[in-house]
């Protein structure tokens, strides 16, 4: 553009290399908004309407139904904030129903883009749904991909369309991600998250990405209804006296050398230095005390008694055990010959494992974070969180896991913690009762749900 009308000024930079005015593609809705009727030919947009045909009969919960007018009212923009097992997926397809517009479809796995596929062709018969992202590059104006994959076309697929649903939605504003919603002209867009929080803090960057957050629910606010009753279980052990005087060895030589390195851990920026740092002798002997100060806090002796009397209280319940890591998960599996699902097991057999545990067959199974996101499994009715307590996301995403409503289902979750460890104190931050020296007095079993 040569020259800019005054009402649209503000969202144009001067290009010396083109020798034309330009804005970036997520400003497109504005600047066509500021433009008006001004005798300017889009020429940006390639966006297609479609005849969806939406084929689900079914009544939304009042949560998914508020939820969507909450969005509409929002100008089509905005972010739902719902717990998992709350239906997220049917909030967006309503969406897609009452804009019948070209969509693009971003989700962080190929378990998830598959699972959307599914859900759309089901939705909409009629329609055109293709897939971007694992061996697949579809051209169809209804298109699922992998954030990846989108970020990587993201130059291709820009113009083509109008509505941007971005699927677990804390993953956008990564640097390499928020090119799909830095680029992309979609006047429409819909994040969903259960909880937008990023470690790097740069959830505040979807206000700009996608829209404010339209709407908002809770677990608590939903069970019973949409979701399913449930309780939360804390379960503090102790270390061995070997076990925490070697842990207290551990954190003394870890911060020892943060001390001297003038580190303070607590941030990214933190961790980063610390890293690097490692890359000396010394730094090198206080990032392996960390690790093993970790591994200690992590895998005591005392959280695989505690899995065992958990077990034998549900002998009949589908339960699901999360760890932090693989180390922690391949103990639990040999000590319980529990199956196991990590970031290592193929796809064929990740799909076996969790279609044995859906029928049945499997009552147990074990994983480290990689059921965090995108499995359906209603069948679940007990969580044992025995690691890897970490942030806010995790634990929402964990509990969502059992949550999905059953007939006569009464979830619950274990949350099984160390005293006098980091991971204690990470959990009661999240929780927002950490005070700095002050332990609270609490039972060694701690019933949230159960009356002060």
């Amino acid at each position: 553009m040569r020259e800019v009308p005054e009402a649209a000024a503000h969202l144009f930079t001067w290009d010396a290399r083109s020798q034309s005015y330009r804005a970036p593609g997520q400003t497109y809705r504005e600047v066509i908004e500021a433009l008006g009727q001004g005798g300017v030919k889009d020429e940006a947009a390639s966006f297609l309407k479609l005849d969806l045909g939406y084929a689900r009969d079914i009544e939304p919960y009042r949560h998914q139904q508020e939820s969507l007018n909450a969005w509409k009212r929002a100008g089509r923009r905005g972010v739902v904030v719902l717990p998992t097992g709350a239906g997220k997926t049917l909030v967006a397809q309503l969406a897609l129903r009452d804009t019948p517009r070209s969509a693009l479809i971003c989700v962080p796995t190929l378990d998830l883009m598959h699972q959307w596929y599914a859900g759309l062709i089901a939705a909409f018969p009629d329609a055109h749904v293709g897939l971007l992202g694992g061996g697949s590059k579809d051209d169809a104006p209804l298109l699922v991909s992998t954030y990846d994959s989108a970020a990587i076309h993201a130059e291709d697929l820009a113009g083509r369309y109008a509505l941007h649903v971005f699927d677990e939605c804390h993953h956008l504003p990564a640097p390499f991600t928020r090119v799909v919603a830095e680029m992309g002209i979609a006047p429409y867009r819909l994040g969903l998250t259960a909880t937008p929080k990023r470690s790097d803090g740069r959830e505040a960057d979807l206000d700009r990405l996608i829209g404010p957050v339209v709407y908002s629910a809770l677990p608590e606010e939903l069970a019973g209804g949409s979701l399913s009753e449930y309780r939360e279980v804390i379960v503090r052990v102790r270390l061995s006296q070997s076990e925490q005087e070697r842990y207290d060895e551990c954190l003394r030589l870890r911060n020892d050398f943060l001390r001297r390195s003038g580190i303070r851990l607590g941030s990214i920026e933190g961790w980063q230095k610390f890293i690097m740092a490692s890359g000396t002798p010394q730094g090198r002997v206080a990032m392996l005390a960390h690790r093993e100060a970790r591994s200690l806090a992590f895998g005591t002796e005392g959280k695989l008694r505690v899995l065992e009397e958990i077990l034998a209280n549900h002998p009949q319940e589908r339960t699901l055990i999360f760890t932090d890591d693989n180390a922690a998960v391949y103990r639990v599996s040999r000590e319980f010959l529990i199956p196991v699902i990590t970031h290592q097991t193929p796809v064929k057999e990740r799909h076996k494992l969790l279609e044995r545990f859906r029928d049945g067959t499997y009552r147990l199974l074990a994983t480290s974070r990689v059921l965090n996101e995108g499995i359906d499994v209603p069948e679940a009715s007990v969580a044992v969180v025995l690691s890897g307590t970490a942030t806010e996301r995790e634990y929402v995403q964990r509990l969502g896991r059992i949550l999905r409503r059953a007939p006569g289902k009464q979830a619950v979750l274990y949350e099984v913690i160390t005293e006098g460890t980091s991971e204690e104190r990470i959990s009661q931050q999240r929780r927002g009762q950490w005070q700095p020296g002050v332990r609270p007095e609490t039972p060694v079993w701690e019933d949230l749900n159960a009356p002060h």
